[in-house]
């Protein structure tokens, strides 16, 4: 993902490529700096890149908020499970969904000058080959490690619960081709949080085409008429929320086609309405501005967490066993209506990237852009490692007490240390060693800041 600064003119004007600034420019894949030489540019607040640190911030809060709602079993079974941070953690799946629109933002922002003035094969086979860097590497471990581990299971006789007809080499190739979730009923399995890695790949694939239309809307609309659009973008998505009722997943039904893109495209159309303020003065938004996108970063999380505990407290909008027969944890699936919160979450990435105060400047911690580093292998190694955790608590029959909160904290910073450990030594590595078949320089700007600490 990228960022590139456009210099200060009139809202209508079109960023220019070359006066980004060399943060944006590197964020992705053009330009590389030192650490030093990226903290003195943030520090002096020149143009766009000021956002980066702040955004990369919200990848980890979103990969630790799908992580937390798979281990409410383990927090429930300490007490920890209390109200409103069960509500909350109920509709935790939606940090996927902050995650699409978070890729639709940044790659608007990457590649809008690069992509956008006409198609181009040789740019979109770059484009997708970077994409395919990024995400693959950790998906194929992670697509072998997690078949190995049911088939161990299987092997040693311990019982798996629920059904494993995935278990073939027909499911097998389709997760390699990444085409796993396409179409009205996908099959899940193998490592199941590669069902959005499925959906960010068709996303990729289209984006060549979308960004046309995005580089000509910034262009020759009005702000207005970008925020209607924007509105209108989310209207499958919350008709679906609300009028689908058979699947508590929202899969079903071309459910994760109708997030993927929807969410994206917002993500995107958000972009063009921040770069707009971004462009109203040399140092980016006008105060009265930056001010509103303040309380808005504060604001909207709280509305988040407003609705989730609403919604958790309608009885009609709760599922039940007698609803879901073959779940038994229905009651920490998030209720009915919950893809109501998603305008709101693509609307705070709007207001994060438009302040550099409350909670941007949280985010943007060395600590916070660390995990926003290691978010993604976090989000796709932690159910793995949450089963053999819980195979392992099981057979030393541990179900409750301190040694079962020992056993929780571990469970948590081991989760962590293995994102790191995967993102150190799997993710970054072969992530450089695909850009350097494609003629890129290997280091990510924010890696190289991050060392230099």
């Amino acid at each position: 993902m990228t960022c590139g600064s456009a210099r200060p003119s009139g809202a209508r004007r079109v960023p220019s490529a070359r006066g980004a600034g060399p943060i944006g420019r590197a964020w992705e894949d053009s330009a590389y700096v030192t650490g030093e030489q990226m903290r003195q540019q943030v520090a002096q607040g020149t143009g766009q890149q000021r956002f980066i640190g702040q955004l990369t911030g919200v990848r980890f809060v979103a990969a630790a908020w799908v992580m937390l709602y798979h281990f409410q079993g383990a927090l429930a079974t300490v007490g920890l499970l209390v109200p409103v941070l069960h509500e909350f953690l109920r509709v935790g799946r939606l940090g996927v969904d902050l995650f699409f629109a978070l890729s639709g933002f940044i790659l608007t922002h990457t590649y809008l000058t690069k992509l956008g003035p006409g198609l181009s094969w040789p740019r979109t086979r770059h484009f997708w080959w970077l994409r395919l860097a990024r995400i693959y590497p950790v998906h194929f471990v992670m697509l072998n490690v997690a078949g190995l581990a049911v088939i161990a299971q299987q092997k040693f006789g311990q019982s798996v619960s629920g059904s494993r007809d995935w278990l073939n080499a027909k499911d097998y190739l389709k997760q390699v081709l990444l085409i796993h979730e396409w179409g009205p009923s996908p099959q899940r399995g193998w490592n199941f949080p590669a069902w959005s890695l499925s959906m960010e790949w068709l996303a990729y694939l289209l984006f060549p085409l979308l960004v046309l239309a995005l580089f000509r809307f910034h262009d020759r609309l009005p702000t207005r008429a970008i925020a209607l659009i924007w509105c209108a973008v989310l209207v499958p998505l919350l008709w679906y929320g609300i009028a689908y009722y058979g699947d508590p997943y929202y899969i079903s039904g071309w459910g994760s086609t109708i997030r993927i893109l929807t969410e994206f495209t917002a993500g995107g159309l958000t972009y063009l309405f921040v770069l707009r303020h971004w462009d109203a003065t040399p140092r980016g938004p006008k105060p009265r501005v930056e001010r509103l996108a303040t309380t808005l970063s504060v604001a909207f999380p709280v509305l988040v967490v407003v609705t989730a505990v609403v919604l958790g407290h309608l009885g009609a909008l709760q599922w039940s066993v007698s609803d879901l027969p073959d779940t038994p944890n229905a009651a920490d699936l998030p209720p009915k209506y919950h893809l109501v919160v998603v305008p709101l979450l693509i609307a705070w990435i709007g207001a994060l990237a438009l302040t550099n105060r409350g909670p941007s400047k949280f985010l943007s911690t060395d600590r916070l852009v660390l995990g926003g580093f290691i978010s993604f292998s976090l989000y796709m190694t932690h159910t793995v490692w949450y089963g053999l955790w819980r195979a392992g608590m099981k057979a030393v029959h541990i179900n409750g007490g301190v040694l079962y909160l020992v056993g929780l904290i571990g469970l948590v910073l081991g989760a962590v240390v293995i994102a790191w450990l995967m993102w150190r030594y799997v993710e970054e590595p072969a992530r450089e060693w695909m850009r350097r078949r494609s003629g890129e320089r290997p280091k990510p700007v924010e890696e190289a800041a991050l060392e230099s600490t």
